[in-house]
């Protein structure tokens, strides 16, 4: 089982001096503990309630902290968890998830989804399209990113983007390409798209175990529909874990393992009190040996 690590808050003490020398601190102490992948959220406000915060409270754009990211790390693969397709012109985002690809030397991740958070996007003047025009917008982002990265240069036309000239240089160094990872549990259109397009699906495990159990058969049936191997599908969950509260080593462990009997192989968690980095050290000694041959 690979372990994952999510950093969806940037409000630490010592304010925003603090946040450059802390992310440094989260991430080369996290790799060294053996963390096999490092997240951001895709957002331009933080989620309102998460952790306690405020819409207000610290965020930063995701793709700038990952190439910071990249420069301070050498093993651990890097995505945002998701992207929004409705922030980025789509070609803009293949240029720039080669462009993390090429400075992290091949550990980048296009994790993407068809985007949720209305305010937000109102909030900074940027279109919000019906969810059926954000699904659309998905299924051109995933096509276009199969087109380019299948050669040098494209034509391409989707149901909302037209891009007559887009150009793959320099290539990423990820053989094919880099994971293409789809955020979501719709059973119709995210689930199908992840069967057609995705190396791996997210699933969060707040929506219980018996739906994270349903989206996997649905995927599973969405792959034989296809003809895809559904084994050849990365399976990733997202949680969170307080071993300064409520949570205990003994009981982490337990539900890593009852992810591995479902059939996820990669475990991404935040920490509320990631920034005192004492529950990565307890990852590094107890956690990730524990699970490490699930």
């Amino acid at each position: 089982m690979h372990i994952g690590l999510q950093i969806p808050s940037f409000k630490y003490p010592g304010g925003t001096a603090a946040i450059r020398p802390k992310l440094k601190e989260i991430v080369t102490t996290a790799e060294d503990a053996g963390f096999y992948s490092f997240w951001v959220m895709d957002h331009y406000y933080q989620i309102k309630g998460l952790f306690g915060e405020a819409y207000t409270d610290p965020m930063l754009e995701s793709y700038t902290v990952l190439g910071y990211l990249a420069g301070l790390t050498e093993r651990a693969y890097l995505g945002a968890l998701v992207t929004g397709v409705i922030y980025r012109h789509p070609s803009v985002l293949m240029k720039m998830v080669n462009t993390l690809d090429i400075v992290s030397g091949g550990r980048a991740y296009l994790g993407i989804g068809a985007g949720w958070y209305e305010d937000e996007a109102r909030g900074y003047g940027i279109p919000y399209p019906s969810t059926a025009e954000r699904f659309e917008l998905l299924e051109d982002n995933l096509r276009l990113a199969k087109a380019l990265w299948a050669g040098d240069e494209t034509s391409f036309e989707g149901t909302h983007l037209s891009a007559p000239a887009i150009t793959n240089n320099p290539r990423p160094l990820a053989q094919p390409h880099p994971r293409i990872m789809i955020g979501g549990t719709g059973p119709k259109k995210t689930l199908r798209m992840v069967a057609q397009y995705a190396d791996a699906c997210n699933i969060g495990d707040w929506v219980g175990r018996q739906n994270m159990q349903k989206s996997l058969d649905s995927l599973k049936d969405h792959c034989e529909t296809l003809g895809r191997d559904y084994d050849s599908v990365e399976k990733t969950t997202l949680g969170t874990v307080h071993l300064s509260g409520k949570d205990t080593v003994d009981g982490v462990i337990r539900r890593i393992q009852d992810l591995s009997a479902m059939g996820f192989t990669h475990a991404i968690f935040n920490m509320p009190d990631v920034y005192k980095i004492e529950p990565l050290e307890t990852f590094a000694s107890e956690i990730i040996p524990a699970v490490a041959e699930l």
